[in-house]
């Protein structure tokens, strides 16, 4: 018994204390924005005009948060555009005053001052199809009233995407690992199938937990921080550091 004691301790360090120490190291040289009203909020240019790009299209986002949370955690937003829209329209959560925003912000702006990394970026049919699913499922978000956002281990922004996502399974996006607060399942269940429905996953409140799915990948949930492997699109996925291999970004039309 002692020694698978010391077994797993010695797992739980390699795997993911030690990553975040790194990652911590690389924050602690890196310069940052002192403070919100310090930081970059504007838009990165990275979407054209809506006009300019008729196609329907869905997009997810990502970017380190600010602060040392940045250390092991993203904030991710969804982006939709009707077929022939004039604008884009984006949702995320935030965790003061009203949790659902919509617009805040410029679709594809810096996230306090760093530079947003695309997840998925799906055109024509398979968005078309999927953007009534996503609205309605932002309208019908558990956790929209005052008070109800909790940083850790959620429910958070990263929940929110994560459950909007599950209402549109055919986009096959998989929520980036770093993105702490996407593995607390809004309807409470500790089992189910994956965001994806290509796997099964159990969690306990997005505490520790481990999912097996094509598009997801293989994941071992620890207090919020995600190692595994994609197999999809083959990397390792690291705490703090997020993947690390092929490029993984959900593109082209629904499966």
């Amino acid at each position: 018994m002692a020694t698978r004691l010391k077994t797993l301790r010695l797992t739980l360090l390699v795997v993911f204390a030690l990553p975040i120490a790194a990652r911590a190291g690389l924050y602690a040289v890196a310069d940052h924005p002192r403070s919100w009203r310090d930081a970059d909020w504007s838009t990165t240019g990275l979407l054209p005009p809506a006009a300019d790009d008729p196609p329907a299209r869905v997009l997810v986002f990502a970017a380190r948060v600010g602060g040392w949370r940045g250390i092991f955690a993203s904030h991710t937003w969804i982006v939709v555009k009707p077929a022939n829209a004039s604008s884009y329209t984006r949702y995320d959560v935030m965790g003061f005053g009203q949790p659902v925003r919509v617009n805040l912000h410029a679709p594809d702006a810096f996230w306090f001052g760093g530079t947003p990394r695309v997840v998925a970026d799906i055109r024509g049919e398979g968005a078309a199809h999927a953007i009534p699913a996503i609205e309605a499922a932002v309208k019908s978000y558990r956790y929209a009233d005052y008070g109800s956002y909790r940083v850790w281990p959620g429910p958070n922004s990263n929940t929110f995407t994560a459950t909007v996502l599950r209402a549109a399974p055919e986009l096959a996006v998989a929520m980036p690992p770093e993105a702490l607060g996407r593995d607390f399942r809004a309807d409470g269940s500790f089992f189910g199938a994956t965001a994806s429905r290509t796997g099964v996953e159990v969690t306990v409140y997005g505490l520790i937990g481990a999912k097996l799915g094509w598009v997801e990948g293989v994941e071992v949930d620890f207090l919020g921080l995600v190692a595994g492997l994609d197999l999809r699109h083959p990397a390792l996925k690291i705490p703090g550091f997020g993947r690390l291999g092929l490029d993984g970004v959900a593109t082209a039309s629904a499966r």
